[in-house]
């Protein structure tokens, strides 16, 4: 006889659905049902499946992880790898596996993440920004199927999302570079799809008006994506084109990384010739020469609230919310003082 959560129900003479709360440890089961059911599972050596646990609480203790976008991240990102390493450890502790969907094969309208959400049982979902998001993004958001977004804005009725806040961190590098005398300022962006990187260059456009300085077309790039080849690529363009800004916001310490590789190769010196901060404070911002100044982004308690708040959206217990956690500017070697035009701005 195969042994499967019914035939446990059948040989202790009770619902299949009984079965499954003391599996699961409901306690609305009398200790005598418990005894029975759990004698018999150790008498049969039956062990409870992940769908048996499923069967009668439609809970697979599953939740799913989407790397959104055609032109994804994914692990080799240290930002994002630090807040799922964070998500995990606390949907952990509550309880919860992760299911990672693959998207090479399905891209575009193939994508069809409610679908596969439904075929896998998931009681929720995190979806992680990339660039280019698929249509099939906004299907899921909008699906009964609770989701927390972590640098993409949800907002279906079961949706929530999570972020820094990126005008204030652009708010903060120009308030920075202004106070160490920097008045020609730039900009490289990640692609012009991604909303977060327009999110910092519309900080950091606002804050330059703020205080008083004009924004040159020129000096305002976007790259591929985040990474360094693009920051390498961009810082290439503006020096070929033989102008060059004072400071420059990179939207990714990666970035940040690619465009000093390329000054440094030009024979030009950072920050003596151009001052630069990144944006996340990867755990390479601390090895670069010069070590990079950037905004931090906490990455452990971003991880940590999209978890609690996925976990609030599956029991229903609070309503759908949306947070933005607040960045730090963390002062290291890149980003040097205008001391020939502006005295001292320790």
């Amino acid at each position: 006889m195969a042994l499967n959560i019914k035939t446990i129900a059948k040989m202790a003479g009770v619902s299949v659905s009984t079965v499954s709360k003391i599996i699961n440890n409901y306690s609305d089961v009398s200790d005598e049902t418990k005894a029975r059911v759990l004698e018999i599972m150790r008498e049969t050596g039956y062990t409870p499946s992940n769908s048996a646990k499923t069967l009668a609480t439609k809970k697979s203790n599953l939740i799913g992880v989407i790397f959104a976008g055609k032109l994804n991240v994914d692990f080799t990102h240290p930002f994002f790898v630090e807040v799922l390493n964070s998500f995990k450890k606390q949907m952990g502790v509550l309880g919860y596996d992760l299911l990672f969907f693959s998207n090479e094969k399905f891209q575009g309208e193939d994508a069809d993440y409610l679908g596969r959400c439904r075929h896998y049982q998931v009681d929720g979902c995190v979806i992680i920004s990339g660039e280019e998001i698929e249509p099939s993004i906004k299907e899921l958001d909008e699906s009964d199927i609770p989701c927390i977004g972590v640098d993409i804005e949800l907002f279906g009725e079961m949706s929530g999302h999570i972020m820094s806040d990126n005008y204030k961190m652009s708010s903060k590098v120009v308030e920075h570079f202004y106070l160490q005398g920097f008045r020609d300022l730039g900009f490289i962006g990640g692609s012009k799809e991604s909303e977060i990187s327009n999110m910092r260059e519309a900080g950091y456009r606002n804050a330059m008006e703020s205080f008083g300085l004009p924004a040159r077309a020129e000096w305002f790039l976007n790259g591929d994506d985040f990474y360094e080849a693009s920051g390498y690529k961009a810082m290439t363009r503006l020096i070929e084109a033989g102008s060059l800004p004072r400071a420059i916001f990179a939207a990714s310490d990666q970035i940040a990384i690619g465009a000093i590789q390329a000054l440094q190769e030009h024979g030009l010196n950072v920050p003596d010739d151009m001052s630069i901060i990144g944006c996340d404070d990867i755990e390479a911002c601390k090895y670069t020469t010069p070590k990079l100044t950037t905004i931090r982004q906490n990455k452990e308690k971003i991880g940590r609230l999209a978890a609690l708040m996925l976990y609030d959206l599956i029991h229903k217990q609070s309503p759908v919310s949306s947070f933005v956690v607040e960045p730090e500017l963390i002062v290291r070697e890149s980003c040097g003082s205008n001391t020939h035009h502006y005295g001292y701005f320790g």
